[in-house]
Parts: C-alpha cells; structure tokens; sequence
C-alpha cells in the first residue's frame, strides 16, 4: 500500500467487487448496518456481501483508490448485538466505492450534491449521510440498486408522460 494510512473507528463490508465503509459514533449501529448487509447479500436483495471488518478498520490510498483492510486482531470477528463477538467470513481487502455516515448532523431529505461526497486522502467517495433514528439499511440498498434520476429541473421521458413523483418547479412555487 502507498499513500496516507489511518486506522478509523468504523466497519466494512465488501458488495461485489466493492466495499461501504460504515462510520459513526459508538453505538450508533455500524456493526448491525455491517450485519444487515451481509444478510441482504445473501437474500439476494444486494449482490454477496462479506465483512471486510468490524469496529476498527485502516485505510490506504492505493492507484488513486481507497482500499480498507481489517484490523488484524480483529479480523472475521463482528459484533451482534444480543448475541455477543461472533466469528464470520471476511475478506483482506476491498476498494472502498460508498460511505454511510450514521448519525450525521447533515442528513436532510433531499440532500445537496456536495453532501453526497466526501473526501478521504483526497479521493472523493460517494456518500449517504443518515440522520440519528433512521434506518441506513433500505437508504444502502437503494443505493446500491438504483441510479440517480434526473433533476425535477431536467423531467426523464416517465416524467413528461406523467409516470413519476417529481415536482414540478412552477407548482412549488405557486
């Protein structure tokens, strides 16, 4: 690995090829966020999804790219709250392509652009800021199984047949 390192307070989960890196502060529900992906992963909601690790886990910048890496003393451990430290499959490493930051003061309902990126050691990552009592959990996998839609401003061809939820900008302000 080359570049800045640190190791974070925050868990990961590999989806597919790709991580989600899950911050927030304790007991804001990073490992159950971590949990809930891996049983989606294997509901077949989302593509398989593995531990990359749990509480603690290091950063690096790798070819331009965020990779994320277990901490060795704990690697394949995950917390399940109710049952305790559990052993489960994990994997070394993974390319870090979404960031849920749970509990985050900025999480509005329809979030401005700036706020749905951020940046690690200069590497700009898509994110979704969740706010305190809500559940990250359908927020991930919609993130993960839709694509952004066009702006109210710019109606997709649904929306001028009148097949979507957008607003229309004049009514708004009527």
């Amino acid at each position: 690995m080359s570049g800045d390192g640190a190791s974070v307070h925050a868990s990961a989960v590999k989806i597919g090829s790709r991580a989600v890196l899950i911050r927030g502060p304790s007991g804001a529900g990073k490992s159950r966020l971590a949990f809930d992906l891996i049983v989606a992963g294997r509901t077949g909601a989302i593509e398989r999804a593995v531990l990359v690790g749990d509480d603690r886990v290091h950063l690096a910048t790798v070819g331009g790219e965020i990779v994320v890496r277990p901490a060795p003393n704990l690697a394949g451990l995950i917390e399940v709250r109710g049952l305790g430290i559990r052993r489960c499959d994990f994997v070394e490493h993974a390319t870090v392509d979404l960031v849920v930051d749970l509990a985050a003061d900025d999480a509005e309902r329809l979030p401005p652009p700036e706020a749905l990126l951020v940046s690690i050691f200069g590497v700009k990552i898509p994110r979704i800021p969740v706010g305190a009592g809500y559940q990250p959990l359908p927020l991930v996998v919609a993130a993960l199984t839709t694509t952004k839609s066009s702006s109210s401003l710019n109606p997709s061809g649904d929306c001028l047949k009148g097949n979507c939820n957008h607003m229309n900008p004049t009514l708004a302000t009527e």
